[in-house]
């Protein structure tokens, strides 16, 4: 199973950036609701846990939140592997927009 790994530098500091986050999971919870299916998220403290199924694919991972960072680790299903660098580019994209 392929892993998609990012760490995404900021400057806001933990609770904002942890903040801006969980706003944001909730907006694509409501844009993608149509998308995905069997979504279990966990946020704590310092990030998330999550787990869905996309397109008939699970996806899974978590996402760490650090004074000056955000680390993505999600374990991708091996169908995905064609796609893992339009997806890597994307979140990626996504994550340095917010946490301007």
């Amino acid at each position: 199973m392929p892993n998609l790994i990012l760490d995404v530098p900021h400057t806001l500091g933990q609770a904002p950036a942890l903040e801006r986050l969980k706003n944001k999971f909730s907006l694509a919870k409501d844009m993608y609701q149509a998308h995905i299916s069997h979504l279990q998220e966990e946020w704590n403290d310092t990030g998330l846990t999550f787990d869905f199924r996309a397109a008939g694919m699970n996806v899974s991972g978590t996402l760490a939140v650090e004074e000056a960072a955000v680390k993505l680790k999600a374990h991708l299903p091996l169908a995905a592997l064609l796609f893992k660098g339009a997806i890597e580019k994307q979140v990626r994209e996504e994550l340095e927009r917010l946490l301007r």
